[in-house]
């Protein structure tokens, strides 16, 4: 069977597949500092270079920022875009590596051997498990199952400010069936998972101002507005007794969690106690109607990241302070519009300030939720066979973070995608000593040469 013959080039090839992740992960592609500009130009070409070395016409794109990787293989059948990025975050603080970050090395652990660098898990090896697919697949039959188009990008790690340009000047050449993205992880590191589901963001500052300077507090306390005490109540009133948010026509174009999808996540068995108490905590703390997994997963929050005001150096100073600013987030799902919340949150804390308090406003962004449609029979299809390669079937999930990348494929392509991914819950993303299991390469390989044949 093609199929079986496929997955033995894989596994006759690990060695191979290695050095080549290897390789790429000896670049310092670092997209947040221009002091690597040149080496992200470099790893650009490493994979333009390596899509070659098996017969895929790729190219090198310039954008006013890091260059795209573009390439494209003809074929019959559905059209799939597969995605990745391949800049990596910062390495800061060195110190707290165990090796230099970009000197990779397989390292024996009680768990098993991993691969550790910086971009090991986010995204190279990611990235290098669906090339690595392709590679195996066209080495054994000769051509791929199906037309595919490789896009990969270097700025994902530092806002993609070059992607929606690139995406809408190139959209008639970008376009699929279905777009593909391995930038996640297995479900408690042990079940693969297919995330249908992406929270949108949006990020408020609030600035309240009161007297017009810093005041004594024994000679103006009791009857000077303090601008801290105004903002704490506000922050208070932010949900109410159930974990409920009280911004007005917050919850407009909350769907509500599809009873199939329900039943997969119970199947999960989600341990909250273990979540929470792997953190120090003890007890879910939001709408007190939904389970945690959904609270993560499908529901929206409002959350308090930050408060500054008075004075807060070593020591005690009795100050009634002139301002109090505070960071507010909200992660959005369904059809939430951020900027209608936007405006609603500022005439929800507009109304309640007293007499002689003013507020300022400055945003932070503002995303929408990613929705994936699962009517495309792709997904049902990778759902039935990713079960074979882990030993555990399949799930659609949700995420509670976000990756703008799919609503803008959505938006801008009229594109759904797939997230699958095989990153476990230890790889250290962004952290020190970042690390991806060669398990989940070998594997991820082994599953994306499933669901081609699957979706084709």
């Amino acid at each position: 069977m093609t199929l079986d013959a496929t997955l033995s080039r894989i596994d006759a090839d690990m060695p191979a597949a290695l050095d080549r992740l290897m390789a790429l992960l000896r670049i310092p592609s670092i997209s947040t500092d221009p002091a690597y500009k040149a080496e992200c130009d470099r790893a650009a070409d490493w994979l333009v270079a390596d899509l070659a070395s098996f017969g895929i016409a790729a190219e090198k794109r310039p954008t006013p920022g890091h260059p795209m990787v573009v390439g494209h293989v003809p074929g019959d059948g559905p059209h799939v875009l597969f995605y990745g990025h391949y800049d990596v975050q910062p390495v800061d603080p060195l110190t707290l590596w165990d090796r230099d970050p970009f000197d990779p090395a397989i390292e024996e652990t009680p768990r098993g051997r991993v691969i550790r660098g910086r971009g090991a898990s986010d995204d190279k090896g990611q990235l290098m498990t669906f090339v690595e697919a392709c590679r195996a697949w066209k080495e054994v039959n000769g051509t791929l199952p199906c037309r595919i188009t490789f896009f990969f990008e270097g700025e994902e790690e530092s806002g993609s400010p070059s992607l929606i340009p690139f995406l809408k000047e190139n959209a008639d050449e970008l376009k699929a069936d279905l777009a593909l993205i391995c930038d996640t992880g297995l479900f408690e590191s042990r079940v693969p998972a297919i995330m249908t589901q992406l929270r949108g963001l949006l990020g408020e500052e609030i600035t309240l101002t009161g007297p017009d300077k810093d005041l004594h507090s024994g000679m103006y306390g009791g009857a000077a507005i303090n601008p801290i005490r105004v903002l704490a109540k506000i922050l208070g009133n932010l949900h109410d007794v159930a974990g409920r948010i009280q911004v007005p026509g917050f919850y407009d174009g909350v769907p509500d969690l599809p009873e199939d999808i329900a039943q997969q996540w119970q199947a999960l068995n989600f341990d909250h106690g273990t979540f929470l108490g792997g953190v120090g905590l003890s007890q879910p703390a939001g709408e007190t109607d939904k389970t945690p997994l959904e609270m993560i997963w499908s529901r929206p929050t409002a959350e308090v990241n930050g408060i500054i005001g008075g004075y807060t150096g070593d020591g005690f100073k009795t100050v009634l302070p002139s301002k109090a600013s505070a960071k507010v987030s909200f992660r959005l799902v369904g059809q939430q519009d951020p900027h209608a919340i936007r405006e609603s949150f500022r005439a929800w804390v507009q109304a309640q300030l007293p007499e002689d308090v003013t507020a300022e406003f400055h945003g932070h962004g503002a995303s929408p939720a990613g929705q994936m449609s699962t009517e495309h029979p792709a997904f049902e299809q990778a759902r039935a066979v990713l079960g074979a390669e882990w030993g555990h079937d399949a799930a659609f999930t949700g995420c509670g973070g976000s990756i703008p990348v799919a609503g803008y494929f959505k938006t801008i392509l009229n594109m759904d995608t797939m997230l699958v991914g095989w990153a476990k819950d230890d790889d250290q993303i962004h952290s020190p000593n970042e690390k991806y299991d060669v398990e989940s390469f070998q594997k991820g390989i082994r599953s994306w040469a499933r669901v081609l044949d699957a979706i084709t």
